[in-house]
């Protein structure tokens, strides 16, 4: 069985790193006033909304909501599991993570998957040394630079070259049975039916093919131009899904992209990796190729997290018009309020590599700014397919029309695709069906606008939480001083169990940060709740005494609730001798509260 990774371990790491150190090799981060600052990593912004606060060891966005502690910082940003977040945490402190039972989990999965990425990368970097050195690539470097490819571009995207040959990568890598079995499951060797291995990749251009964290995770390979070419052999090879590499989650240039801009404006989606690398050269930086797949949701999950913008670019025949449409209805539920989608049609028999050329940069990018929106697109192609002239076309319109956009999220966005619908249908839609999309920005909007009266009106018990979080070594002073805390247990007010669990763990670990509190309510609903909680910022000069303000003040109603009881079973002969006692001590209490409260 798995071992899983002690508790006090993750809080002692949560405390040893620093999340500011953490995000800023990553991020860039400011110091502004007591916290730090950047444009969100996750969603496409120009004024800083992301903060990162040295205090709580806690970083939020007010933008996206995103939130969370340095291992929820690496999950998010570099996509890792739980484990493999604290893994990455503890090597960069130079420790190494206990497992209960003295294991890892699955150690030995866990060390084929590194190898298999150190494979990779050796695999890399003979491809690149052949394109260098070997004595037939002159025909791949001629026509590298017959397309106009620099040598630094080249270098930028690690293209290299597969000789000709059955058994180039196996002779210079498969040096042992391990790691040939290695190279057939990454997908580098294909393995015949009598056990014999050959090359998969033969006299191609080679693409590699890089994750979000730059490492070499399979390649795409371009055939030569040949005099006399083989019908059999595609023009692209891409590797098989493998460990390491799932078609329908990559994009490749996306990792080039994120390393060449800052700021990324939008991100084009085109057909093959020679666009990705020609547009390159021209200094559009912002091309991405899916990978022999049509796009997919995971695919526009991650455009949407670094741009607002995406524009796909096909040919203008009917194979590129069937895909844009696929890539639309693909889009529907990712359209929310500040994205845009458009899409752009080349001129018959041009890529995007031979259009630039032909145009120069600055007319391709003035053509993708006056490419079709997402909402043009979508009514000019129903709008095509029926004559709205008459009143079955307009029904037919409504028809086709109402479940798609009913896929696209709630916001000012989707009303207003509805109310283009209606318009064109020549109809009229109800009203809150127009109106329920815009409800949530505006009541976002008020939200902000009377934080103040937010603060106010908050709860005696979310605001102990709040207090807590933002300052957790209270809990500590509050035991301290002796008070019972047990009697809140019997109070029925919301969020009372989260309070007294909260005060349990800090009198057991007086010592958490924020972010080590939160990390323990990770795979509970009431996590996002915390971190809500955590994001704001009361603003009082000694949260430590407003806190035993708050406590006393819910034992106080705990008292009194629990005399209201024992006072209604006095009145009805039901105390029992134990209860009468409790209730003689309660009524004390009240009394000498009473007379405490009088003026002298």
């Amino acid at each position: 069985m798995a071992g899983r990774i002690p508790q006090q371990f993750i809080d002692d790491l949560l405390n040893r790193v620093d999340i500011v150190e953490i995000i800023d090799s990553r991020v860039p981060l400011k110091k502004k006033g007591k916290e730090y600052s950047a444009c969100c990593p996750f969603h496409n912004e120009k004024t800083p909304s992301f903060t990162v606060s040295q205090n709580k060891q806690f970083y939020h966005c007010f933008g996206c909501k995103a939130n969370g502690s340095a291992i929820g910082f690496l999950m998010e940003y570099e996509h890792l599991s739980f484990p493999d977040a604290i893994e990455e945490l503890a090597r960069s402190q130079g420790i190494d993570v206990p497992y209960e039972g003295g294991q890892r989990p699955d150690p030995e999965a866990k060390k084929a998957q590194t190898d298999l990425y150190d494979l990779m990368q050796e695999t890399d970097q003979f491809y690149q040394k052949q394109l260098r050195q070997d004595a037939l690539s002159e025909q791949a470097v001629n026509y590298l630079k017959e397309r106009g490819l620099s040598g630094e571009v080249a270098k930028i995207f690690g293209i290299g070259f597969a000789p000709d040959g059955w058994d180039n990568l196996l002779k210079a890598l498969g040096t042992t049975p391990e790691r040939e079995k290695a190279l057939v499951t990454a997908g580098m060797l294909i393995q015949k039916d009598n056990g014999k291995c050959y090359d998969r990749f033969r006299d191609r251009i080679m693409f590699p093919i890089r994750d979000r964290r730059g490492r070499c995770i399979a390649f795409g390979g371009r055939i030569l131009p040949k005099e006399q070419p083989n019908d059999k052999d595609a023009k692209y090879l891409n590797s098989p899904e493998t460990p390491l590499f799932h078609k329908g989650r990559e994009l490749y240039g996306l990792y080039e992209a994120r390393q060449a801009l800052r700021d990324i404006p939008r991100l084009m989606v085109v057909e093959g990796y020679m666009d990705v690398v020609a547009l390159a050269q021209f200094e559009v930086r912002y091309a991405v190729a899916t990978l022999g797949t049509a796009t997919t949701p995971d695919h526009l999950q991650r455009l949407f997290q670094l741009t607002s913008e995406v524009v796909f670019c096909f040919d203008g025949d009917r194979a590129g018009k069937e895909a844009a449409w696929r890539a639309l209805q693909t889009c529907l539920p990712e359209m929310r309020d500040g994205r845009e989608t458009r899409f752009m049609f080349l001129p018959d028999g041009e890529d995007p590599d031979s259009y630039i050329r032909k145009i120069g940069k600055e007319a391709f990018e003035l053509e993708i700014k006056q490419s079709q929106s997402f909402s043009e697109y979508l009514f000019k192609q129903l709008t095509d397919e029926a004559d709205i002239s008459g009143i079955g076309g307009r029904a037919k319109l409504v028809e086709t029309a109402r479940p798609m956009l009913s896929q696209m999220p709630q916001g000012v966005y989707r009303t207003l695709m509805f109310e283009q619908l209606a318009k064109l249908g020549r109809i009229e839609l109800p009203e809150s069906q127009l109106t329920a999309a815009a409800r949530t920005p505006r009541k976002q909007k008020r939200s902000r606008q009377s934080s103040d009266t937010t603060k106010i009106s908050m709860s005696p018990v979310r605001k102990a939480i709040t207090y807590l979080l933002h300052q957790p070594n209270i809990a500590k002073s509050w035991y301290e001083t002796g008070r019972d805390t047990d009697v809140l247990k019997t109070l029925d007010l919301p969020g009372m169990d989260l309070l007294l669990e909260a005060l349990e763990i800090l009198r057991i670990n007086p010592d958490l940060s924020t972010s080590a509190l939160i990390e323990r309510w990770r795979e509970s609903p009431s996590g996002n709740h915390l971190a809500k909680l955590a994001s704001e910022q009361p603003e009082l000069d000694d949260l430590e005494i407003e806190f035993i303000a708050v406590m006393d003040g819910l034992i106080k109603k705990s008292v009194d609730l629990r005399y209201d009881d024992l006072q209604a079973k006095l009145d009805q002969r039901k105390l029992s001798e134990s209860e009468m006692v409790e209730y003689k001590m309660l009524l004390q209490q009240l009394y000498v509260a009473k007379s405490a409260s009088k003026p002298d």
